[in-house]
C-alpha cells in the first residue's frame, strides 16, 4: 500500500503483464483524505495490444499510515471526459 499521495498508481501487473499502465496522473487534492486523477491504458488479450485511454478519478483515506481507496468514477473515453469538461465549464463561466 503506498504511505504518500505520489505513491498511488493504477498500474496493475498479472502474469509478468502490465495489464492496467497508467500514463501519467494528477492529484487533486492531499491530506487525510487524497483525490487523483489517473489516465491510463487496459491490455487487450485477444489484440495483444492496449487499448484506448481511459480516465478514472479515485478518492483515498490515509488510515494506519497508508492510503487506501475509497471511492472510483471511471470515464471510459475521450467523449466522455469532454462531455465532463464541458458540463464543468459551462458551470464555472455561469458565477
Amino acid at each position: 500500500m503506498a504511505e504518500t499521495v505520489d505513491e498511488l498508481t493504477v498500474s496493475y501487473n498479472e502474469g509478468g503483464v502490465e495489464v492496467v499502465k497508467e500514463l501519467d496522473k494528477a492529484i487533486l487534492s492531499k491530506g487525510g483524505w487524497a483525490t487523483v486523477v489517473f489516465r491510463y491504458q487496459e491490455w487487450d488479450r485477444a489484440k495483444e495490444a492496449y487499448g484506448a485511454e481511459k480516465y478514472t478519478v479515485r478518492r483515498y483515506q490515509k488510515r494506519s499510515g497508508e492510503f487506501r481507496q475509497q471511492s472510483k468514477f471511471n470515464i471510459s473515453s475521450k467523449a466522455q471526459a469532454q462531455a465532463l469538461i464541458g458540463a464543468l465549464q459551462k458551470w464555472i463561466d455561469e458565477e
